[in-house]
């Protein structure tokens, strides 16, 4: 156009529309009149296909898909080990296929890959007893997203389960901050014999009990597992065999056995105990069966725990059992009291009840003073007594005070309720759950 000397219109022109097709082609997206397609959406530009979730940054090269690594939702594996999780059977026949592939080849089951490839696929009953053997010390990596501190990742050793959902060991939940309420997980596979090694020594979860931010065990039960504790640890006045003198904790569990004690009653027996210079020595103490039961779990170096079990006492007795046995015989120990817990709340048949919520008798009276003194303040301000502030802020105070104590009160008649062995009480006192607000809120106002 310069060439054959166009007008100045038309090249101004022209240039404004190639100023324009280049800004669109760097990015598309700043202007409003943005170049579109025939269906009208905006054309994608270069910075389009850098920039944001889906641009090349973000969607590959910080995340990519990995090869070996599958993702499920979790559910709960009660009956698993520490160092354990449940993988579904589908699962690892996909994750483990090369490794079943070869594991085929060498048994001389099939000559080509092609043909393992196709045994595998079909799912014949061949390969999972291979898969059995190729699982055995071969851990698989389990990640939770957001993966916030360094127990986000933990190493466990899979065992085959039926079914879709992976399986997490309960005690595991808290590193993880996991529920079971539809949360999904990842699985990787470690492939080098080191990488295996190290996620054997270093990642395996009954490794990891203590929490690197602060050196506090983080595997301590909770909810049922601290309930069942609770429950069995507690000493009811008056209970069946109370006062008898039994000469060893067998002795004593054999009474139990054959009803003639109450689980819950004070008995004299003679248990293995540290003496003052930390030596296990035989010294009768006044305890109940339910003790004597937790007791059979906890290392003899630790001493005898005459005591009711809390969340927070199973805490300091945990970090106990650490320093004094170490961390593989934790993982044992607190094996053994996830199942004690568990069983024990159960078989107490520990459950929320409408009759447990009690409202105490005062609950009117005190009502009815608050009302009356709101009335007082009311006239006061009426009559130009007090500002308005004043008001507020006075019958802010009195309902407080009443809240207050009635809080007291309920919380008092609660406890004495059946010896405290009220349900509620008990999930409340264990730090199981719940709280005195929530519990006030039921029964109080």
């Amino acid at each position: 156009l310069i060439e054959i000397k166009a007008p100045e219109v038309i090249l101004r022109n022209e240039k404004r529309m190639l100023q324009e097709s280049v800004d669109s082609l760097f990015d598309n997206s700043r202007k409003s009149s943005a170049v579109k397609t025939d269906a009208n959406r905006p054309l994608k530009s270069l910075s389009d296909s850098l920039k944001g979730k889906q641009g090349r940054f973000r969607q590959n090269l910080l995340g990519k898909r990995v090869d070996y690594s599958a993702r499920s939702v979790i559910v709960v594996g009660p009956e698993l080990k520490m160092h354990e999780c449940g993988i579904p059977k589908l699962m690892a026949a996909e994750l483990y296929k090369p490794f079943i592939i070869r594991k085929l080849i060498e048994r001389g089951i099939v000559k080509t890959v092609k043909s393992a490839k196709k045994i595998v696929d079909r799912k014949e009953p061949v390969i999972w007893d291979i898969l059995e053997h190729v699982m055995k010390g071969h851990p698989v990596l389990l990640n939770r997203a957001p993966t916030l501190h360094r127990l986000g990742i933990q190493a466990f050793q899979p065992k085959m389960i039926e079914g879709k959902a992976i399986q997490l060991h309960p005690l595991a939940c808290t590193a993880f901050n996991a529920d079971f309420d539809g949360d999904q997980m990842a699985v990787h596979l470690p492939l080098g014999n080191e990488a295996i090694l190290e996620a054997q020594m270093l990642m395996l979860a009954s490794h990891n009990i203590l929490n690197p931010a602060n050196g506090a065990p983080i595997t301590v039960p909770s909810q049922d597992m601290v309930l069942g504790l609770y429950y069995i640890t507690k000493i009811r006045k008056g209970a069946k065999g109370e006062g008898l003198t039994f000469y060893g904790p067998e002795e004593a569990l054999i009474a139990y056995n054959e009803g003639k004690v109450d689980i819950h009653a004070l008995l004299k027996i003679i248990v293995k105990d540290l003496n003052e210079n930390g030596e296990i020595v035989n010294i009768m103490h006044e305890t109940s069966i339910g003790r004597v039961i937790v007791n059979e779990i906890v290392p003899p170096e630790v001493g005898y725990i005459n005591k009711i079990i809390s969340k927070k006492s199973l805490r300091d007795i945990i970090s106990g059992v650490i320093k004094v046995c170490g961390v593989a015989r934790t993982a044992e120990f607190l094996d053994g009291i996830k199942d004690l817990g568990y069983r024990m709340a159960f078989v107490g048949g520990l459950s929320f009840n409408l009759g447990d919520i009690i409202i105490p008798e005062e609950k009117e009276k005190l009502i009815q003073r608050g009302y009356d003194e709101v009335e007082q303040i009311i006239n006061n301000y009426n009559m130009g007594f007090t500002t308005n502030n004043e008001r507020y802020n006075q019958v802010i105070d009195a309902w407080t005070h009443v809240n207050r104590e009635l809080s007291d009160i309920l919380m008092n008649t609660i406890s004495n309720d059946d010896q405290g062995f009220n349900s509620v009480y008990m999930m409340l006192d264990s730090g199981a759950r719940g709280s005195k607000e929530q519990i006030r809120q039921l029964s109080g106002m």
